[in-house]
């Protein structure tokens, strides 16, 4: 009997907020938690699905995985199908370092496997493993102030580096960025998180008010024209992209008119949302950017199978779900001040109408929340294939972006 297997990811940043690894969250049935019958079937299920089944590239880019093991796997009594480049070995806080659990960490460090310990705490029946570990995962909501302070100073000090686990405020990311540590996972790197009040910049409101405009299917090309070349900077960018290694044409284009054309406007509108992110503050987490883009193409897919609302507004507004973060500003404040439709904004602000429907469940499968999606009648296995595209496109746009 085949076993269905949702393969979620969390994002692991270092100290400048860039992506370096993504823990890789395994799930059974259409349940939101970990519950398994077997944790051994379940994790062999997951390492076959992510570097078999779908290749590991698909879901996490060229990151390494950080891969959570039961202790067969640890001591080696069942073998390991990936290399060690590849991958991360999590030793989870309920493991007992018992002679042939040490033995076989061991013999993974020897391979060149990075070990790492999963919400560590200190006890004298732990304190061997950090012999044997290379990185260690601390949840910075467990422990009190003091004892994080400690722990941080200890760990370094034996030359162990530190990843803050469930970092979901600024507060947070700032106090543990002085406390020395090296990498840091958690809500604030893919949620909106403290919001300041900071006026858009008019180009912002240009190429908003652009992709509101491409949401309308019976835009014409004569329209798109006329929006595009009131704006100098945009004519010239789009000139820029058409002639950009994406297209890699063998003529020359001789007016906007026919770069439109030959781009056509789901293309355009594709454009138009790479110049929206392209200026955003570099100091944001570019995780956040690269949500909204899976979102953004996750929404369109859905749109296309099972929606009946055009393909577009589903993109743009799984695009514009993150806006709030990536912008500094609360969203109905930027709704205010762009054109977008009245189902896109009560879906964006209250996940409203048959587009907030959408939305949401783009949303659930994302975080894993199968039990939501269960309520609403949802089959979670058919999203699988969605997601690892939406996954990919989103890696491949963001890439595009370094070149603009």
């Amino acid at each position: 009997m085949s076993v269905d297997l949702f393969i979620g990811r969390q994002p692991i940043v270092d100290r400048s907020q860039r992506v370096v690894a993504y823990e890789l969250l395994y799930r059974a049935g259409d349940e939101d938690s970990a519950r398994f019958d077997d944790g051994d079937l379940a994790t062999a299920q997951v390492l076959v699905t992510a570097f078999i089944e779908f290749g590991l590239e698909q879901v996490v880019g060229g990151q390494r995985a950080f891969i959570n093991l039961t202790r067969p796997f640890l001591t080696g009594e069942i073998t390991l199908p990936m290399s060690p480049e590849l991958a991360a070995l999590e030793v989870l806080e309920d493991i007992e370092a018992d002679t042939e659990v040490m033995a076989g960490l061991r013999r993974h460090r020897k391979a060149g496997y990075p070990i790492v310990l999963d919400d560590f705490t200190w006890r004298p029946d732990t304190e061997p493993l950090l012999a044997l570990a290379d990185i260690v995962k601390l949840d910075v909501l467990a422990l009190p102030p003091e004892a994080l302070e400690d722990y941080v100073r200890r760990l370094r000090a034996r030359g162990l580096e530190v990843v803050a686990e469930r970092v979901e405020t600024p507060e947070m990311f700032e106090r543990c960025l002085a406390l020395g540590c090296e990498y840091f996972q958690g809500y604030f790197f893919c949620r909106p998180n403290v919001v300041r009040g900071r006026s858009l910049p008019a180009d912002r409101v240009r190429v908003v008010n652009l992709l509101a405009r491409i949401e309308d299917p019976t835009i014409s090309v004569e329209e798109l024209e006329r929006l595009i070349v009131q704006d100098a900077t945009l004519s010239y960018r789009l000139l820029r992209y058409v002639n950009s290694a994406a297209f890699a044409l063998r003529r020359e284009i001789e007016s906007m008119h026919e770069a439109i054309v030959l781009l056509g406007i789901r293309t355009i509108r594709n454009w138009d949302t790479l110049l929206l992110y392209s200026g955003i503050d570099a100091a944001k987490p570019p995780e956040l950017l690269k949500t909204a883009l899976i979102r953004a193409r996750m929404c369109e897919r859905l749109a296309e199978r099972f929606g009946d609302m055009e393909p577009a507004t589903a993109f743009t507004a799984g695009l514009l779900s993150t806006l709030d973060a990536l912008l500094d500003q609360p969203m109905e404040g930027l709704l205010d001040r762009v054109p977008l439709s009245a189902k896109l904004k009560l879906a964006l602000l209250g996940r409203e109408g048959p587009l907030g429907e959408l939305l949401a469940r783009a949303l659930d499968y994302e975080r894993a929340h199968w039990d939501a999606l269960r309520s609403r009648g949802v089959d979670v296995s058919v999203h699988t294939d969605i997601y690892l595209e939406a996954v990919r496109s989103g890696e491949e746009t963001s890439e595009l972006l370094r070149t603009l």
